[in-house]
């Protein structure tokens, strides 16, 4: 069994069930709340109600948050680009529109459905079954390298070179705009953005260190394509941070200037080469995921 809240209904507080009590328990959504009380999980007077029942003085509410319980997640035949693989780790070039793990929503498909059955189910369990294997991510519509753990000792050593920075992350992006400068770094914090929950931003106050370091690979006329090497690993790290100085992600929806005019799915961001320390050799490697189609075909048209 969940959490069982149990109130009453004070003075100015008639109103619908459901809106009360979102205003109740800030920590769950209203839709959820809605979810809940259509399952029969809220008695008002000991009786069930409907969402839109308007409460009164006095009323006495009962409400029953259901237990967690983690989905089963399904290995899924779903081919894979395989950039190197061992005993220990595998890389993957991660095609654009794949999500990486299941979340609500997405409990299928994702890059963790197809790697279960492509490993057998022999992953590191240290992020649970939702991310078995997982040890860093990217966005949806990105392209590229991704490293999968095979087993907890090397998720662990993969985990730390993580933190301490030294797994050697290059990605390839088209940006909007004629960067003047050669190369440069942006080092600003990132953490939520104050005025929408859902992105990102730089944020002085409340952010976390992050740090990218661009250099152009080629200009035209109104884009500039660069390469990004990541000293930190922040949620839209590079899209923040290109955003930031004025030159978004071309074809970003989120931190971008719209739809843009060449019909894309996502923004042009590519992870191309990944090196790291072998966990057990001890060997530096590298692995590089080669340019979509999509991207090389837009480079040409640029």
């Amino acid at each position: 069994m969940g959490q069982l809240f149990s109130y009453q209904v004070g003075v100015g507080e008639e109103e619908r069930l459901d809106k009360w009590l979102s205003s109740a328990i800030p920590a769950l959504s209203r839709s959820y709340i809605q979810k809940c009380i259509g399952e029969g999980q809220a008695l008002v007077n000991g009786k069930p109600c409907k969402a839109n029942y308007r409460l009164r003085v006095d009323d006495e509410v009962l409400f029953q948050i259901p237990e967690a319980v983690e989905p089963a997640i399904e290995a899924e035949d779903i081919p894979l680009s395989i950039l190197y693989e061992d005993e220990d780790v595998l890389v993957v070039d991660k095609p654009k529109g794949m999500v990486v793990h299941p979340a609500p929503g997405h409990y299928s498909g994702t890059l963790v459905n197809a790697v279960l059955y492509h490993c057998k189910g022999q992953l590191s369990g240290i992020n649970g079954v939702l991310r078995p294997g997982i040890v860093h991510r990217i966005d949806r519509d990105t392209t590229g390298s991704l490293i999968i753990c095979k087993n907890d000792f090397s998720h662990q050593a993969i985990a730390a070179q993580l933190k301490e920075h030294s797994l050697n992350r290059t990605y390839r992006a088209i940006v909007h705009g004629v960067l003047t400068k050669d190369e440069g770094v942006v080092n600003a914090p990132i953490g939520r953005d104050e005025r929408d929950r859902k992105r990102m931003a730089v944020n002085e106050k409340n952010g976390k260190e992050a740090i990218t370091h661009y250099r152009v690979l080629k200009r035209f006329r109104e884009y500039t394509y660069i390469e990004c090497r990541l000293e930190t690993g922040r949620t839209h790290q590079i899209r923040v941070h290109m955003t930031s100085i004025g030159h978004p992600l071309l074809g970003d929806a989120v931190y971008g200037r719209g739809k843009s005019s060449f019909h894309l799915e996502g923004q042009t961001l590519h992870a191309y080469t990944l090196g790291f320390v072998h966990p057990t050799t001890k060997a530096y490697m590298e692995a590089v995921a080669p340019l979509p189609a999509y991207f090389t075909h837009l480079l040409e048209i640029l």
